[in-house]
């Protein structure tokens, strides 16, 4: 196999890392906006659920924090982002995400362990609830999520902002759930609803975290991104006119929204490798929104089969 001397194309330089700046002061804008207002009612939940004895407002509280941190993770990243590479760090920063969302999970994990034995005891020495009181605050809960989903669905639809609406969807359905307490305990005066629906949004916050989680070791062990498939990409790869097989592929992930590709490409004429090499960028870019890509071209054995005269006889 004959490798070409030269000619690989990196998608994005070091340099030219922070020429994209513009286009997150949207998203850093949007989702600033949303942990405040998150992080805010958050604070007010917990309060407000000390006050009224209600563990699950307490609960639906963590949840909120669990969100307000991913959405903080969210902002920095996107903030990080608009940093340039530097001589030490040629990725630039976006990997302080991974730091921030490993820290997060572990504070969740603590929180979800003091929610549950507060539960248990709660059930072997019930603790009687202001019904009315949580009735309302989860209302206004119920509310502040939606202004916070309709903030993120108006913004920019990159991954790291469609993975934050996954959360504040997740919220929603806590602050129904602490809504669904109250409601329970003003009409019937029941308070075993209380821990068990806190244990309901814990089991929410768990999976919220175990989300995080896996997602963190799949980065660190640069695994290929969710939603992107090798054995595909490489098969839309070959299906550009003159390429004949793909290999040495690899995807990986420098952060949650900044995928990065290589690969050696067999091409039939190294002359139509400037042609090939732009449709390669625009099928990567538009179809699975890779936009950093390194690709080595080779004319190896089979692309002189498909080219011998007996071949093409």
């Amino acid at each position: 196999m004959t490798t070409v001397p030269i000619v690989s194309h990196t998608g994005q330089s070091m340099n030219s890392h922070h020429t994209h700046t513009g286009r997150h002061y949207g998203t850093v804008t949007v989702l600033t906006a949303a942990f405040a207002l998150t992080l805010g009612f958050a604070l007010v939940e917990a309060v407000a659920g000390w006050w009224f004895q209600s563990l699950a407002l307490i609960s639906d509280a963590g949840h909120m924090l669990t969100d307000s941190t991913a959405l903080a993770v969210a902002m920095l990243a996107a903030w990080f982002a608009k940093l340039p590479a530097t001589t030490r760090h040629s990725f630039g920063f976006g990997r302080i995400e991974v730091l921030a969302a490993i820290f997060n999970g572990l504070l969740m994990l603590v929180l979800i362990s003091g929610i549950v034995v507060t539960a248990i005891n709660r059930f072997q020495t019930p603790v009687a609830v202001t019904g009315e009181g949580v009735m309302i605050v989860a209302a206004l809960g119920l509310c502040v999520n939606v202004g916070v989903l309709y903030l993120l669905s108006h913004g920019e639809k990159n991954l790291t902002q469609r993975s934050a609406l996954l959360h504040v969807m997740g919220d929603l359905m806590g602050s129904g759930a602490a809504l669904m307490a109250g409601v329970v305990v003003f009409f019937t005066g029941w308070m075993t609803i209380d821990p068990i629906l806190s244990l309901l949004i814990s089991v929410l916050i768990l999976i919220s975290t175990y989300r995080i989680l896996s997602d963190v070791v799949n980065v660190i062990l640069e695994g290929v991104p969710p939603g992107l498939n090798l054995p595909d990409i490489s098969a839309a790869m070959t299906q550009v006119a003159g390429v004949t097989f793909v290999h040495d592929l690899h995807i990986w992930a420098v952060s949650s929204n900044r995928h990065i590709l290589t690969a050696h490409v067999e091409i039939i004429d190294i002359s139509q490798w400037q042609k090939i090499l732009v449709q390669l960028q625009c099928l990567l870019a538009e179809q699975y929104q890779i936009d950093q890509i390194t690709l080595q071209p080779e004319f190896g054995q089979r692309a002189l089969s498909q080219n011998s005269p007996e071949t093409s006889g």
